[in-house]
């Protein structure tokens, strides 16, 4: 349901639709701004909860964005924590503060701002088609134009000696060390395979790459699923793919059932957060309770998951073993990878202490 924002200026009563890909409620008051507002003034503005909508040049308002972002890098936001959830409320203090700048957009899409970039396809592949004028946050608007560049340019992927291209609100591969487990582990069987919440088709295409012969690919986000079909259809494995929406499994039964499902057990803020948060870690239960039944006799069940929630206590350990004999498992072994990505060498990131130690591990289940 579309949702505005109102606002007075110029003692005259405005409105516009509120753009929110990710689900954040519009501002409840709303003051008009330009070049003359400093930085020092938008925090207290921002702190009172007031958004500040932009009517002056387009980079005015970038450089006032980056002026509270730095005013808020003074403050606790970089201090190293040991209690995730406190460092999740930083990270929400801060996001909401930073989302108090807000931009028009005009029906098309465009920025009626001066020196204003072009982020017409951006924002099409974010919203759809506008015929409206709308109001969309500056730091939302950065992350949909930097999405789209991701989109253009692709991730390469070097298990595929190729790249994919996500979409936005579809979770990027780029910590290559989960699909590099993929590509590595001994197949089971190549007749068939099924990948459970596909993404960005990533690990479909690896499993193709490898000659599996058949493979069902499954998601319950539609973004995802027309992710994933331009991919493998761009990759030439579409033909061997099925892509199938659906909470979790397909119909039936495969010698090879892979997931690599969120890994940490906490609350989702945005639709791409789904990819890593889930809350009570009821999907990883769901998928591990249900895998049995969709496992030939002699198939094997790859989990792709980090131990990052032990290392931040979300998990309590030998919790996840639990798991695999409650749902009627065994474990046939279990290959482990050390993280490869930016933010394991980041001493500055407040959890870097377990980004650092995490281990990534492909587990191999088979029903008992």
């Amino acid at each position: 349901m579309e949702t505005t924002v109102r606002w007075v200026e110029d003692d005259e009563c405005w409105s516009a639709l509120w753009r929110s890909a990710n689900g954040t409620p519009p501002p409840a008051e709303v003051v008009a701004v330009d070049d003359r507002l400093t930085a020092d003034a938008a925090l207290r503005l921002a702190m009172s909860g007031k958004a500040m909508l932009w009517r002056g040049d387009f980079h005015g308002a970038n450089q006032l964005l980056n002026a509270l972002d730095r005013r808020l890098d003074g403050g606790d936001t970089r201090r190293p924590v040991t209690d995730f959830h406190t460092h999740r409320q930083r990270q929400a203090r801060r996001a909401r503060i930073l989302g108090m700048v807000l931009v028009p957009l005009d029906p098309g899409h465009t920025v009626p701002l001066r020196r204003a970039p072009d982020v017409r396809q951006a924002c099409l592949d974010a919203y759809g088609e506008a015929a409206d004028p709308a109001v969309v946050s500056l730091r939302e608007l950065r992350g949909v134009t930097s999405a789209y560049e991701w989109r253009r340019t692709g991730v390469a992927v070097r298990a595929l000696g190729a790249r994919i291209h996500p979409h936005y609100g579809v979770f990027a591969p780029v910590r290559d060390e989960y699909v590099d487990l993929v590509a590595d582990a001994p197949l089971p069987s190549t007749r068939l395979a099924f990948d459970i919440g596909t993404g960005s088709g990533v690990l479909a295409a690896v499993l193709a790459r490898r000659g599996v012969a058949s493979i069902v690919a499954t998601d319950d986000d539609p973004r995802a699923l027309a992710c994933a079909r331009e991919n493998l259809d761009r990759l030439g494995y579409g033909d061997r793919v099925e892509l199938l929406r659906t909470d979790l499994y397909p119909p039936g039964r495969a010698p090879l059932v892979v997931c690599n499902p969120p890994w940490l057990p906490a609350k989702p803020r945005s639709p791409l957060d789904h990819a890593v948060y889930d809350p009570g870690g009821r999907v990883l239960r769901a998928v591990l309770d249900r895998m049995a039944k969709h496992l030939t006799a002699d198939g094997e069940g790859w989990l792709v998951i980090s131990d990052l929630a032990e290392r931040l206590a979300l998990r309590a350990p030998g919790e996840l073993r639990a798991a695999f004999d409650s749902a009627g498992l065994r474990v046939l072994d279990r290959i482990d990878t050390l993280p490869r990505h930016p933010r394991a060498r980041d001493a500055e990131d407040p959890l870097h202490a377990a980004r650092a130690s995490e281990i990534t591990s492909l587990w191999r289940l088979a029903p008992n």
